[in-house]
């Protein structure tokens, strides 16, 4: 891309992005209006502060501040595109209309479906957007040309741009994402009545679905209050199914309570089934084969760096440790004509497995 590109907000997405940007050989201009994470973020490498006119804004700031900011980078930059990162469209679309105007018009909504627990830019990555959805929400007056930058930037960073409408966006994001959030977090609110004793029997299980709870609350408010149109109705079909749960447990001994429970397990398989990728019907097609490792300095990059020697491709990979022992359990996800070979492998070299 031979365009210049400023970032405004060096936190984790905005910093990322210019690692992700400079591994392409783009140096993006960065601007925060906190000292400390500006300093990191160019420290990290993700670009330099410029006084250089851009042709591509990206806002990377939280959600209660991005229409402000947008309009001050249209208001600034009278011949740039200005896109942004947050993952909220319709409410801040109108409120870039209403405060810019005509100006609006070079305003093209985006949003990369990447993140992780950590927040600011020490939890940069480049490689976070690498096969992620990237949704690009244009408004009526986008032209072609301002929409094909902004694709170009997504396919730049190995994103894979999806365009639709903002509202399209909200709907979706509130199913895959915001809902998911909400469910995980009141079940990680349930473990604080735990003992001790209990949560030391926590298994990968309990990990995987209570990952998204240790994100940040702040930020999760201001997003999920700019969506809870599309938000409330999910959760009242959902709270539905938790109800149906609790009346059926209440009343265990009647057989048509059991079917019930075995109804909604039955329904989460296919649920499963229907996500792409490795963490929906194609990881169900995968084999586990588990390793046993010491829980000492480089016993896991041993074991990958073996894995890696015989040839093997790990489609996923989970690390447990075994709670009062000094081990480790390493779940390596293969593809079915491999889980054999590996498991043999491992054997004869002296791995053991579990």
């Amino acid at each position: 891309m031979n365009k210049a590109i400023k970032i405004v907000g060096a936190g984790l997405i905005g910093t990322s992005l210019g690692l992700a940007l400079a591994r392409k050989g783009v140096v993006a201009s960065l601007s925060d209006h906190s000292k400390t994470n500006l300093s990191l973020a160019i420290e990290y490498g993700a670009g330099v502060e410029s006084s250089v006119e851009p042709d591509l804004v990206i806002v990377c700031v939280p959600p209660d501040l991005t229409a402000k900011v947008i309009c001050e980078q249209l208001e600034s930059h009278k011949n740039a595109v200005v896109t942004d990162v947050a993952s909220v469209k319709v409410s801040i679309a109108k409120e870039v209309e209403l405060l810019s105007g005509s100006d609006s018009a070079r305003y093209i909504g985006s949003h990369p479906m990447a993140g992780r627990e950590t927040a600011g830019p020490k939890g940069a990555r480049a490689d976070l957007f690498f096969a992620r959805p990237w949704v690009i929400t244009p408004n009526e007056s986008s032209s072609s040309t301002q929409l094909e930058l902004v694709t170009e930037l997504a396919l730049m960073l190995d994103a894979l741009p999806v365009v639709m409408s903002a509202q399209e966006h909200d709907n979706s994001v509130a199913l895959v994402s915001h809902l998911p959030q909400l469910v995980s977090s009141a079940l990680a609110a349930r473990l604080s009545s735990g003992s001790t004793a209990d949560l030391n029997l926590a298994g990968q299980g309990l990990r995987d679905t209570t990952r998204i709870a240790a994100s940040d609350p702040d930020l999760w408010m201001q997003i999920l209050s700019q969506n809870s149109a599309s938000i409330g109705p999910l959760l009242l079909e959902f709270s539905k199914d938790i109800n149906a749960l609790v009346e059926s447990f209440q009343k265990s001994e009647d057989s048509s309570s059991l079917a019930v429970i075995h109804s909604l397990l039955a329904a989460g398989n296919q649920g499963v089934s229907s996500i792409p990728g490795k963490h929906g019907g194609k990881y169900l097609e995968y084999k586990t084969v588990t390793a046993l490792i010491d829980d000492s300095p480089g016993a896991l990059a041993a074991l990958l760096t073996f894995v890696g020697e015989i040839g093997v491709n790990l489609e996923d990979i989970k690390l447990e440790h075994s709670p009062g022992a000094a081990i480790g359990l390493v779940e390596m996800q293969v593809l079915p004509a491999i889980q054999e070979k590996l498991m043999a492998q491992l054997v004869q070299n002296g791995w053991r497995l579990a």
